[in-house]
């Protein structure tokens, strides 16, 4: 265990700063809620694995100096930043086109699954933000005496793990609000346009901001 995490002063502090990131509210929890507001828990729960899973493929990517890149390449670091921001505005251009289908609380959410969690591994692994986090979080929780490689990568799964336990907890949470608020067709028409002008303001706003300046 010595060649994977650091010693348990450093762990622990990593530890309460992994948690105390993950239940701040972020462009990645803003997404879960609104999945989980307009298409209920399941889809909420599809997204918090796309989105874990392509965390963790930044993470991965950080640990081998993909960051690395990014902070020297600004033309790959604008690419990455445009198109993930570019797709964010595709999906809530998808919704608002989207017209209202009939209530169906168990045969509907069910299909769309596959599609949310691609939807939401496809904006995490598009997020060069999250890269550059990784690379400037996880080294000041390793240790000088293990690989830096299998230590980022460990502390970055760490940090995975944690932010997928708290964003289930937001996804149920709205998810179940959202099974009340959906019962109406008016609702229905409504969570539909806040999710997709929810959707493009992500994507506007992932585009402008300078993605080199934490949050």
């Amino acid at each position: 265990m010595d060649q994977l995490l650091p010693p348990w002063s450093l762990l622990a502090a990593f530890i309460t700063a992994s948690l105390l990131l993950a239940v701040t509210p972020g462009p990645g929890v803003l997404y879960i809620v609104t999945r989980s507001l307009a298409q209920g828990r399941r889809a909420g729960l599809a997204s918090v694995a796309g989105i874990a899973l392509g965390n963790l493929g930044n993470a991965i990517g950080a640990a081998f100096g993909l960051a690395a890149l990014f902070a020297v390449s600004s033309a790959a670091f604008t690419v990455v930043k445009y198109v993930g921001a570019a797709y964010l505005v595709y999906l809530g251009i998808k919704v608002l086109r989207t017209p209202p289908a009939p209530r169906s609380p168990v045969a509907g959410k069910a299909g769309n699954s596959p599609r949310v969690f691609r939807d939401g591994l496809v904006v995490a692994l598009l997020n060069p933000k999250t890269t550059l986090f990784f690379a400037a979080f996880l080294p000041q929780f390793m240790s000088a005496n293990a690989a830096p490689i299998v230590q980022g990568v460990t502390l970055g799964l760490l940090f995975v793990a944690i932010a997928a336990v708290t964003d289930s907890i937001y996804a149920i949470a709205a998810g179940s609000i959202g099974s009340q608020l959906t019962r109406a067709a008016p609702m229905r028409s409504l969570g539909r346009y806040i999710s997709g002008t929810t959707f493009i303001g992500l994507g506007v706003f992932a585009a402008l901001t300078d993605a080199r300046r934490p949050e």
